[in-house]
């Protein structure tokens, strides 16, 4: 039997266990029995050392004092990917300094009730011919392998089918972009849409990895620089592309990859998303109400956690990796760097002592860290801003009430809760080969609190997620579900939930001409001739930047490719 025929059995199955003749209850509303709390990022470790700093307070002398060749202060992909680029020439003399208890930065995986969910990042996009490093992890990993002279990607890791829907007018449909009931205007702003994204990916390349797309000692191209000038809520404007259901697809495209919508996201990047890819196909009046064409994407119950312990797993094997280390300051001097950092567990300041260090760290943290900074990373954080998200894991001990239309998916979408930011919950329990396994699943629920509306500020928000007891998460989150699932309450057991308050990179207007220009700025004394360079690293003599911050962006292959050049350039 096919795995979508087997799920609608289960289905009819768990819709039948109702007694004949009994009157179904009102669901109810209390969450009260339903466990759980804050999981993850350490902010008291971050926040007491920032204040510390920000208050001029000396620090302790340090304890003891380490040295080693290279050192990596951070522990995202960026910081785990130069780690693998270091070992692979051979460097064996590293130390990888992560604030928190485990590695994986936005990648990070969990598990509830003995089930691995995300706790970020869910997917990866098969990478293109852009992404030559990411394609190479990948076949390391044994997730893609060259059968009869050609890479194909294994089964088990690519998306399973129904891979999307949409909750809409009370009932679920396939696939994201709305076509249901929707006018012939809809239809026809869907065509014009594609093809000035059409236009846009003839006339200028757009990539991912983006630097791939920058003039050599130049930057961007004129005609993307006045792509990043403006927002892309005025480009769509000026092209009279104002349809509501256009207009909402666009706002979650963005939220997806950048946090933040339309009207504070540069119409470069809104633009990006989709050519960077394969471009956007519009349907058509006759094949409107069919399953929307999905591209290839790469999954794990984890998320890209199983990416993350992939990577992070050498490191630690190796001893590179220690856990619980803030990074209190990083100075280049003559003969190396030194590097001071506080560890959590001996509550002591330990300094290291290193040749070369790769600073793995987003560009706002790097820059009251580094003594003397320069002038270009400085810079970066004036052209950037960061997007707070929630990340909410639900353990369900059994089926849900599904609402008519499309059946469960991997990624399902609520229509209506994409203006407060919500972008629906992934079923982790999809990747599961025998569907008698479904159940009990995890939901995870993401929502990015970058901003919709133009006066939405990512500051105010992230106060705001500072301050919001667990409880309010957890009945804003049940509140929204029970409008497609009437009995989540009743079926919840546990909610654990993950607070970014800098989760990625907001490209706001003028971001990606700035970040692009330094790309390829000459620094006094580089050891490495950032002009001549593959790979457009930011740096000094001693110092190397890997962030996908500096891409403007927080995507796996922009994190992933900085950090393997910056290891290089390291080794």
């Amino acid at each position: 039997m096919q795995r979508r025929t087997v799920l609608k059995g289960a289905a009819a199955l768990a819709a039948s266990t109702a007694l004949p003749g009994c009157k179904p209850q009102a669901p109810s509303t209390s969450a009260t029995h339903i466990t759980g709390g804050f999981i993850g990022q350490s902010w008291d470790r971050g926040h007491a050392m920032r204040d510390r700093l920000r208050q001029g307070l000396p620090l302790p002398a340090p304890s003891r004092t380490h040295r080693v060749q290279v050192l990596i202060a951070g522990g995202g992909i960026a910081a785990l990917s130069a780690a693998r680029a270091l070992r692979h020439a051979g460097v064996s003399d590293v130390a990888l300094l992560e604030l928190e208890d485990t590695a994986g930065g936005n990648s990070r995986g969990g598990s509830m009730e003995g089930l691995r969910c995300p706790l970020g990042a869910h997917y990866l996009p098969v990478p293109g011919d852009d992404a030559p490093e990411v394609q190479d992890l990948l076949e390391e990993l044994g997730v893609r392998e060259r059968v009869a002279g050609r890479w194909q990607y294994r089964d088990e890791y690519l998306c399973f089918s129904p891979q999307e829907r949409l909750f809409i007018h009370g009932e679920w449909v396939e696939g994201l972009l709305p076509t249901h009931e929707v006018p012939a205007s809809t239809l026809a702003q869907y065509q014009r849409f594609a093809q000035l994204v059409a236009s846009a990916m003839q006339a200028q390349r757009f990539t991912m990895p983006v630097a791939r797309s920058w003039q050599k000692n130049q930057g961007l191209t004129p005609a993307h620089q006045a792509l990043d000038a403006i927002t892309f809520d005025t480009w769509l404007a000026q092209h009279q592309l104002d349809d509501a259901h256009l207009r909402w697809y666009l706002d979650y495209a963005c939220l997806d990859d950048f946090g933040a919508g339309c009207s504070h996201v540069s119409a470069w990047a809104g633009l990006h998303y989709f050519a960077s890819r394969h471009g956007f196909q519009a349907p058509s009046p006759a094949d409107a109400a069919t399953e929307e064409q999905h591209d290839a994407v790469l999954t794990w119950p984890q998320g890209n956690g199983w990416l993350a312990e992939q990577l992070a797993a050498p490191a630690a094997q190796s001893g590179w990796l220690h856990t619980g280390h803030t990074v209190l300051r990083i100075a280049e001097e003559p003969g190396g760097v030194t590097i001071d950092s506080y560890n959590s567990a001996t509550q002591s300041i330990e300094r290291w002592q290193a040749a070369h260090c790769i600073v793995a760290l987003p560009t706002f943290i790097a820059a009251r860290v580094v003594r003397n900074a320069p002038d270009f990373l400085h810079a970066a954080v004036q052209a950037l801003d960061w997007a707070p998200w929630l990340v909410t894991n639900i353990h369900i001990r059994e089926p849900l009430a599904d609402r008519p239309g499309a059946e469960l998916a991997w990624d399902n979408v609520l229509y209506d809760d994409v203006a407060r930011g919500g972008l629906g919950y992934v079923n982790a329990g999809h990747q599961r080969l025998n569907a008698l396994q479904q159940l009990p699943t995890v939901l995870t629920c993401y929502r990015a609190l970058g901003g919709m509306a133009a006066a939405d500020t990512p500051r105010a928000a992230r106060q705001q997620l500072l301050d919001a007891p667990w409880e309010n998460v957890r009945d804003q989150t049940l509140a929204t579900l029970a409008r497609a699932h009437a009995d989540i309450y009743e079926k919840a057991t546990r909610i654990d939930v993950m607070r970014y308050g800098h989760a990625m990179a907001i490209p706001k207007p003028g971001a990606q001409t700035v970040l692009s220009q330094i790309g390829h700025w000459r620094t006094t004394g580089a050891r490495h001739s950032l002009s001549n360079s593959k790979y457009p690293t930011p740096g000094t003599t001693r110092l190397h930047f890997a962030h996908s911050d500096w891409s403007g962006y927080s995507v796996f292959e922009e994190a992933f490719t900085r950090g393997w050049y910056a290891g290089l350039a390291a080794a």
